[in-house]
């Protein structure tokens, strides 16, 4: 099978050819064939100097892989006879990303390029570029399924499922990750557990974790020593986490914390730089290095993505008093996993439990059918159908529902080119709150970007 990346010179995307290099050993290995299509030609040199280092790694210890990689020149093209479609594409790249942290924080909210303003912001650009992707793959590969990175990944997702339906899948590996930490935490085998996580995509919960046939959730929450073991319980700390009876997904740390997380990140822009100001650096450098001196692509490229793990959420991890991050979150492992998990479920029709964002089709209570959801789904050669969940707790499904609000807002922003929803939806959201702070933001983020202009041209 062909399987396209749109947003091939991306950072992440040797993780994933990586897991294809080592499914490419199996009997049954679904893909045969990557077609990488970028618009930024010097990123994807880099990128392709990097796969062409793993490729050779490869080769000296099995042979010649049975995995071809090659670009594509325009976006038909690359869509042209692929089965499967990986979306991970960057509307105004790592630059629109500092813009979107760097607004925000000057009005004085949180500017994380998924959640809040900036998250907004990004939106309001990434919806009409994912829109013309979408109808792109509905007239060139009809019959692909589409498994969507972009962030903010429910969002786009939604938009996406407005012209693919079901055929289009958003993933995250931040449950995956919370859900191991947790089961391991307990001393227990994470292939073993079975998770019960809702909510939506960077705004989720894992409500239950059960082995051997009960839930040892409460035995986690009742254990300091081993809440403190792993990141999320060291973010938020034990009484919190008592206080809810659940783990929070990390980005909730943007919720639960708002004011400690906005000051820490204000303070990084103003000490030092912003997240994306700190990925502009390391990846600048890296694809610099890597045009120069394409034989050490790999090295540069590993150390690149160290440094960028390293540096995850690590406003939120000062703001609580300094978690560190454990080694085995640093390797890498879960983002191309849960790809390829849906990738086998889908190709080959083997059923997989996975944690996806899908349309909710009745699966949690309180919100729409077509509301993309981020909850455990059946996944096999007919889709993701998602599983009926519990309700949820009612803090919970407030805060859900105003935030998928505000998406829908967004939505109507884009579909109608109107600022006032675009306004609406800056307002509204919990962690802006401030019609006058929302006004700024949004005359702010047309200044900034003048194809946004373009976007919303009405009142």
């Amino acid at each position: 099978m062909r399987l396209a990346i749109l947003g091939g010179g991306g950072f992440r995307v040797p993780l994933v050819h990586r897991a294809l290099l080592a499914e490419s050993l199996r009997s049954d290995a679904v893909v045969s064939e990557v077609v990488l299509f970028d618009t930024d030609e010097h990123r994807l040199g880099g990128i392709r100097a990097v796969l062409d280092r793993q490729r050779d790694t490869h080769r000296a210890s099995h042979g010649e892989p049975l995995l071809s990689v090659r670009t594509a020149g325009s976006l038909a093209e690359a869509l042209d006879g692929a089965g499967m479609v990986f979306s991970a594409i960057r509307v105004g790249a790592m630059p629109g990303r500092v813009t979107d942290e760097r607004i925000a924080l000057s009005a004085g909210v949180i500017g994380q390029e998924t959640v809040g303003a900036g998250g907004i912001s990004y939106g309001l650009r990434t919806l009409p570029v994912v829109h013309r992707v979408a109808r792109a793959v509905a007239e060139h590969a009809p019959g692909a399924w589409v498994v969507n990175f972009t962030n903010p990944a429910g969002l786009v997702t939604e938009a996406m499922s407005a012209v693919l339906g079901d055929r289009v899948i958003g993933i995250c590996d931040s449950p995956v990750g919370l859900s191991r930490r947790a089961a391991r935490a307990l001393g227990l085998d994470p292939a073993e557990v079975r998770a019960d996580y809702a909510g939506l995509n960077h705004l989720g919960w894992l409500r239950a974790l059960r082995s051997g046939g009960r839930d040892r959730l409460p035995d986690l929450l009742a254990d300091t020593e081993a809440l403190a073991s792993f990141e999320e319980g060291r973010l938020f700390g034990a009484e919190w986490l008592r206080a809810l009876g659940a783990l929070p997904n990390e980005y909730l740390h943007y919720f639960y914390m708002a004011r400690e997380a906005a000051a820490a990140a204000a303070d990084s822009a103003r000490e030092r730089m912003t997240r994306g100001e700190e990925l502009v650096e390391q990846q600048r450098g890296f694809y610099r290095e890597a045009a120069a001196r394409p034989g050490e692509a790999f090295e540069l490229w590993d150390r690149a993505r160290l440094a960028r793990e390293r540096g995850y959420m690590a406003d939120n991890r000062r703001a609580a008093g300094g978690v560190e991050r454990a080694a085995e979150d640093l390797d890498g492992g879960g983002y191309e996993e849960v790809a390829l998990a849906v990738m086998r479920a889908l190709a080959r029709d083997e059923p997989a439990r996975l944690i996806v964002d899908v349309r909710n089709r009745g699966a949690l209570a309180g919100l729409d059918d077509d509301a993309v959801v981020e909850v455990p789904c059946l996944v096999d050669g007919g889709g993701a159908q998602p599983l009926a969940a519990a309700p949820l707790a009612g803090h919970q499904l407030a805060l859900v529902l105003a935030v998928k609000s505000v998406e829908r807002d967004v939505l109507e922003a884009v579909r109608t080119g109107s600022r006032t929803a675009a306004l609406r939806a800056f307002a509204t959201h919990p962690l802006v709150d401030s019609v006058t702070t929302a006004r700024t933001l949004l005359d702010g983020y047309l200044e900034a970007f003048p194809d946004l202009g373009d976007v919303l041209p009405n009142p």
